[in-house]
């Protein structure tokens, strides 16, 4: 199996913490050229530093902030200076609560946020793709696409529409080398699943622990993934082995979606 991707470009988003970060040092370590973007300039630098480079590797950073759809244009335009194989596409998602109780702003912001800006970068960069014939895109989405998780209403929604837009572009760009697939991760240990577990354990009456313990017992592996575990799957869909996988939803959930 050829998991080599030395040479490889990738531009990864939400690369500061978690499952992004987790992706770009897993990428990196098998020779990718990363770009970290992300609004926090202090903490893209520390990881910068973390990256690494033994097989000789170039790494960069770009500060975007994906509430300004017309502000991470402009940096991509002023920015990019390579020709990207991969695109990881990854961004918190909003805060939880029912359906119902959602304000309008929370479904326009959530949708700008994800969809809208996911569908800008792979505008900045699928013409170096064709151009290499050579491009993975990769989501990292949710669960939500195939089982709506409770509590979870605007994420639940704009999540689908994600993954839509997702098999969309998969059909438009299998032609030219191109996959578009995403990943779907169940709970991981992430400062946004510690804000979850706060939020359950207030719910349900228990502390934010407790409450953790009570959902990693509906897990059928009865434990949380770590950001590496989803890493992995990124690595793998981004490889040459994963060529012939287009337009999926991947759930890395330790069993726990029930829907097929």
């Amino acid at each position: 199996m050829n998991l080599n991707l030395k040479n490889k470009n990738a531009l990864i988003c939400g690369s500061t913490a978690g499952i992004g970060k987790a992706s770009a040092m897993e990428l990196a370590d098998l020779g990718v050229n990363i770009t970290l973007i992300a609004r926090n300039e202090d903490k893209l630098k520390q990881v910068l530093s973390e990256l690494p480079t033994h097989q000789g590797q170039s790494h960069n950073y770009m500060v975007a902030d994906f509430s300004d759809p017309n502000s991470l244009k402009e940096t991509l335009s002023n920015n990019i200076s390579r020709n990207y194989h991969i695109l990881l596409n990854n961004t918190g998602g909003p805060k939880g609560g029912p359906i119902l109780n959602a304000d309008l702003s929370e479904f326009t912001n959530t949708f700008s946020q994800h969809l809208l800006c996911n569908h800008i970068l792979v505008q900045a960069v699928v013409s170096g793709m064709k151009e290499n014939g050579y491009g993975r895109i990769i989501n990292i989405i949710s669960t939500s696409v195939k089982q709506p998780i409770e509590g979870l209403g605007v994420s639940n929604t704009i999540r689908g529409a994600v993954a839509n837009w997702s098999k969309t572009l998969a059909a438009e760009l299998g032609p030219f080398g191109i996959t578009v697939n995403n990943v779907l991760p169940g709970a991981t240990a992430t400062e946004r699943l510690d804000q979850i577990m706060v939020n359950v354990g207030k719910k349900i009456g228990k502390s934010p622990e407790e409450a953790s313990e009570v959902m990693k017992s509906i897990v059928p592996a009865k434990r949380f993934a770590q950001p590496e575990e989803i890493a992995y799957a990124v690595v793998f869909l981004a490889s040459e082995a994963a060529g012939y996988i287009n337009g999926i939803n991947l759930p890395v959930d330790g069993g726990r979606t029930k829907s097929l």
